[in-house]
């Protein structure tokens, strides 16, 4: 019935344009053909000719879990309770409330720290192989002690064992385990055009100056499954990183990205236009740079990395949620030489 009315309402518009027409025909100067033909090619709608998406999705590329080794220092929720979060289903906290997204989210990445990846469930569940070296056993101890202050200590003790050339705990096959673990969990969840898991995990070189990136794969287990989560154990270099991106996607033809984060904090090495032992940036690197880093994460809880007051003096907005005291960890004051190097909007 509506569409009657309406086709019945276009039809009966149409008969009076032509009245119209007709009428200022016979009163007045003649209708050319060029007044008719800018009457044809006026687009009346809005969407006419549009073909590119306008429908926004909502997302977390940045997520952490008991998998992690900061995360799960304090936190017991797994990455099924992430993904099944993120979908909007609702789960227990670590501290036992009920929790639920007002909005489900589009897609997840759960990025799990690439640093001893899977180290915290195996540590706290006490897996022979971890509590076959000093660290585990130390750690598992103190870990399940019940003693807040003394769990606290040691989470951030296992975090700071991070600065290391060489994990604490290492086992390939716990890593192994784990990581295919994930990805086939996520694989299960990931319903297309509902709602999109993609596999990553998070290279985090360098804590101090904060040379982290979030690394995402665009292909399912089986293409991810051919690989590890590269960590800085590997390499702190994030030169090396990109190179170990284009070994996998030479390899596997799966596509890869990373995205970079918090350049606030690296004083001044986020963006600089050196290579990493210092010297001058050459065209290649810039190229390789480009290509597997597109995306820069510009705000968290870290601090906002868009731009700097100093930087854009005609932006009221650039001040906003800026951290720029120092480094990540307070050991080096920062100066103001080194703020073009940290901002996205300065970067590009």
């Amino acid at each position: 019935m509506k569409l009657t009315v309406l086709l019945t309402t276009a039809i009966a518009g149409c008969l009076m344009a032509h009245g119209a027409l007709a009428q200022n025909t016979e009163n007045h100067e003649a209708i050319t053909a060029e007044d008719v033909a800018g009457l044809i090619k006026k687009e009346f709608s809005p969407y006419a000719g549009r073909n590119y998406p306008t429908r926004p999705l909502f997302g977390d590329t940045h997520l952490h879990t008991a998998i992690s080794v900061d995360a799960g220092t304090l936190n017991r929720l797994g990455q099924e309770e992430a993904l099944r979060f993120a979908r909007g289903e609702e789960v227990l906290s670590t501290g036992g409330l009920r929790a639920k997204l007002a909005r489900p989210l589009d897609f997840i990445v759960v990025a799990d720290h690439a640093e001893m990846y899977g180290l915290m469930p195996q540590l706290l569940a006490g897996d022979p192989e971890v509590l076959a070296t000093e660290k585990g056993r130390e750690w598992h101890a103190k870990l399940t002690s019940g003693d807040f202050n003394t769990i606290f200590a040691t989470a951030m003790e296992i975090v700071g064992s991070l600065s290391g050339d060489e994990p604490p705990i290492k086992s390939e096959r716990a890593v192994r385990n784990a990581w295919q673990a994930y990805t086939a969990l996520a694989d299960r969840y990931n319903d297309p055009g509902v709602f999109t898991a993609i596999l990553g995990f998070e290279w985090t070189a360098i804590g101090g100056y904060n040379l982290h990136r979030n690394v995402l794969f665009r292909g399912d287990a089986s293409s991810a499954n051919q690989t590890l989560p590269f960590s800085q154990f590997d390499s702190k270099n994030p030169e090396d990183l990109w190179s170990y991106m284009e070994e996998f996607e030479q390899r596997t033809g799966s596509e890869v990205l990373a995205i970079p984060h918090n350049g606030n904090l690296s004083n001044g090495r986020m963006f600089t236009v050196e290579s990493f032992d210092g010297k001058p940036l050459t065209k290649e690197l810039a190229a390789k740079r480009i290509q597997y880093e597109p995306l820069i994460e510009v705000t968290q809880i870290k601090g906002d990395g868009e731009s700097h007051p100093s930087l854009s003096p005609n932006d009221e907005f650039a001040g906003y949620e800026i951290w720029d005291r120092s480094n990540l960890n307070g050991t080096e004051i920062k100066t103001p030489d080194m703020l073009k190097y940290e901002y996205a909007r300065e970067a590009l």
